[in-house]
Formats: C-alpha cells, sequence, structure tokens
C-alpha cells in the first residue's frame, strides 16, 4: 500500500500560523507610524501654504494679517487645507502698522498630533505635549 497524503499536517499549519502572526507584528506598528508621519506632512505642507496666504493678504492690506480658521469644505480667504486638516490661523494687527505677526496651528482629525508655525519654524507635538520635531520654512 501506498501513502497518498492531501493535505497539511497540524504541525505545518500551526508553523504557518505563528510566521504570519510574527510578519503582522512586525508590520502593523510600521504602519501606523508611517501614517502618523503622512498626517504630519499634510499638517506640514498646509502651514507652508498657509504662510503664503497670510503674507499675500498682508501685502495687500497694508502689513496686516487675518485670523480664521480653515478646513477642506470651509476655506479661508482662498486658503484650502488638506481633507482632515483644521488650520487656525491667528493675527497679531496693530492697525495701520508694521507691528503685525500671526501664528498658525494645524491639527489632523485622524491623528493625535498638532503642528504650530511660529515666526516660519514649524513645530509638532502630541496631545501630551512631547515635541516631535520641528521645521524651518528658511
Amino acid at each position: 500500500m501506498t501513502r497518498n497524503p492531501k493535505g497539511f499536517t497540524l504541525i505545518e499549519l500551526l508553523i504557518a500560523a505563528v510566521l504570519i502572526g510574527t510578519l503582522a507584528a512586525i508590520a502593523i506598528p510600521r504602519y501606523a507610524g508611517s501614517k502618523d508621519k503622512a498626517y504630519a506632512a499634510a499638517m506640514k505642507a498646509d502651514l507652508h501654504i498657509a504662510a503664503l496666504y497670510e503674507e499675500q493678504y498682508a501685502a495687500d492690506n497694508h502689513g496686516q494679517y487675518f485670523s480664521g480658521s480653515a478646513t477642506s469644505d470651509s476655506p479661508l480667504n482662498g486658503f484650502t487645507p488638506s481633507k482632515d486638516v483644521t488650520v487656525t490661523l491667528t493675527a497679531f494687527n496693530i492697525l495701520n502698522t508694521q507691528l503685525a505677526d500671526w501664528i498658525a496651528l494645524a491639527k489632523h482629525g485622524q491623528s493625535s498630533q498638532s503642528c504650530e508655525m511660529r515666526t516660519g519654524i514649524i513645530t509638532c507635538t502630541t496631545d501630551n505635549g512631547l515635541a516631535i520635531g520641528f521645521f524651518s520654512g528658511h
């Protein structure tokens, strides 16, 4: 009599399950980290674009900046941020003088991070206030 095995043994199935589980344990955290990096990149890009809109507005309005919140559904002075990103611009104006400045805060709806731009420098933090990096716009 000859044996004609058709199928996998229990040991082979367990080894395959362990290998798949190990690969998943490695891949899932890396995927989540990649998503957070992409969200931060979107916020940083939106802050750079918002800076262009602020400076153009100031050039047209005697050095004065604008304030408000912008979303993809509700643009502000022509500025539309990325999907799920809210950019809040706060202007500090002293009318008819050059003593004006602004700050911008970007928050992504699917991230615990937020990024802020002050004087051309972007700082990103987590919800607990831990700084996770900065980027200079110069």
